[in-house]
């Protein structure tokens, strides 16, 4: 593998290092949630993994449909076309409104999700009261992805990175404080760090409005000072045109965790504890690509915008090596240090015997899963999703959670032993990443091309 040109990579890090460290913040809070959890009792564990990943899944899903605003804007930037910035961040605003009233109707019933667990009562009525109390968190969560996207966009993503770590400062005295109570406050175990997390969003949210009214960095945008507008339906249309295919791309990636998590539930407590911890540690390691990604993506759509479709190129293909070359340095340790990794999550052993033979997906899987994250970020960066969205329907459901079914519920009688259980969900899910992979690698080539031939 050729590694990346050093001025390219040097541009992509000095960008990625604050996402990557902002995204780790907001990351951490899950890891401080399953850590609380898995200390409280097996049961609250299982529940925050079903409700998690049903919020997880319906919060990427829509945030994914707001984050057309960034190729947007960054092509916007790149043509220094500042106007008209601001004109798509109040669009973009109008958009995450109508994308909170929809997910919050899914959160406040989510018993058709759930009802595919087939969970126990109790562990139902948990999952239900954490995913009803995070109802009141989605505005702001969404709120503050409109303020992430435009600094991201504009190169600027030091100061969500610092709003991310002051959240993270917070989650685990809040967390601690309503999980196992205190203070005259009764312990709420799960659903207690949906109230922590409620709390946290509106603070951070609030903050960021009041740096992007205030700071003068903002104001060549004009977002504030022409007023209030009303939702232009051409605009939303054209931020639809993208974000609908970019939205399903990210709900499909994260469903297929999803129903892996809601599937692994007929198996009992302990396994689907077992799997929330090693879910959990890999989407910790996906925020190193997904940084890549996002840096990347950021500066190709700028040199897009710029015209400068050579150099787009030359990035775009500089940001997949550099993700897939760390990725697999990181892989690798992660297999050797995988006990010590699983006890740092839980004193439970049986839980710990249940998560330790999952790793060996984490550990190869790496190169896949930074390959196709990377390349799906350049694509998005020419206003392409609707191809990528198709292959990671067929690939992430058919293959990984089709071919997961297949093995780890064995319903056809042919699956090895090694792969009953969460295991076989686990192969299926890899294999469809290699195959994604390899469909947006050769989807960009083809792109790439045909910009390069429509400039000349």
């Amino acid at each position: 593998m050729t590694l990346p040109r050093p001025s390219h990579a040097l541009r992509i890090a000095s960008l990625a290092w604050p996402i990557l460290i902002g995204q780790l913040a907001v990351i951490s809070n899950g890891v401080i949630d399953t850590a609380l959890t898995s200390r409280y009792s097996a049961v609250d564990l299982a529940a925050l993994a079903l409700g998690a990943s049903i919020y997880v899944s319906i919060f990427v899903g829509l945030s994914g449909v707001l984050a057309a605003l960034s190729p947007v804007v960054g092509q916007l930037f790149g043509a220094q076309r500042f106007d008209d910035i601001g004109s798509e961040v109040k669009q973009g605003t109008w958009l995450a409104v109508f994308l909170t009233i929809a997910g919050a109707l899914l959160l406040f019933f989510p018993q058709p999700l759930l009802a595919l667990a087939h969970a126990s009562p109790q562990l139902e009525e948990k999952a239900t009261l954490y995913l009803r109390i995070l109802v009141l968190a989605l505005p702001a969560t969404m709120g503050f992805r409109v303020y992430a996207s435009l600094n991201t966009a504009i190169g600027r993503p030091k100061m969500v990175m610092a709003l991310q770590i002051a959240g993270l400062v917070l989650k685990l005295p809040l967390s601690i404080l309503f999980v196992f109570g205190g203070f005259g406050l009764p312990a709420m175990g799960g659903p207690g760090c949906a109230v922590a997390t409620t709390a946290i969003a509106w603070s951070v949210f609030l903050i960021g409005i009041i740096i992007l009214r205030t700071s003068p960095s903002y104001h060549a945008f004009g977002i504030f000072h022409t007023g209030f507008v009303m939702p232009k339906w051409t605009a939303q249309k054209e931020l639809l045109k993208l974000g609908i295919p970019m939205g399903l791309s990210y709900l499909i990636e994260v469903t297929a965790f999803t129903f892996m998590a809601l599937f692994i539930a007929r198996f009992g407590d302990i396994v689907v504890a077992g799997h929330q911890i090693v879910a959990n540690f890999g989407t910790v390691l996906y925020m190193l690509p997904l940084a890549i990604a996002s840096a990347t993506g950021t500066l190709v759509a700028q040199a897009i915008g710029a015209r400068q479709l050579d150099l787009a190129r030359k990035i775009g293909n500089s940001g997949i090596r550099l993700a897939a070359i760390l990725s697999v340095t990181i892989g690798c340790i992660v297999w050797f240090t995988r006990e010590a990794i699983v006890h740092a999550y839980t004193p439970n052993p049986t839980i710990a015997e249940s998560a330790l033979p999952l790793f060996v997906f984490i550990a190869f899987y790496q190169l896949f899963d930074s390959i196709q994250v990377t390349t799906a970020f350049v694509l998005r960066a020419y206003k392409v999703a609707v191809v990528p969205t198709v292959m990671y329907a067929m690939a992430l459901w058919g293959v990984g959670l089709g071919g997961g079914y297949l093995l780890g519920l064995n319903p056809l009688g042919i699956s090895p032993a090694f792969f009953h259980g969460a295991a076989g969900f686990w192969m299926g899910n890899s294999s469809s990443l290699a195959i994604v992979a390899a469909g947006l690698l050769w989807y960009l080539r083809i792109v790439q091309g045909n910009a390069q031939k429509h400039e000349a």
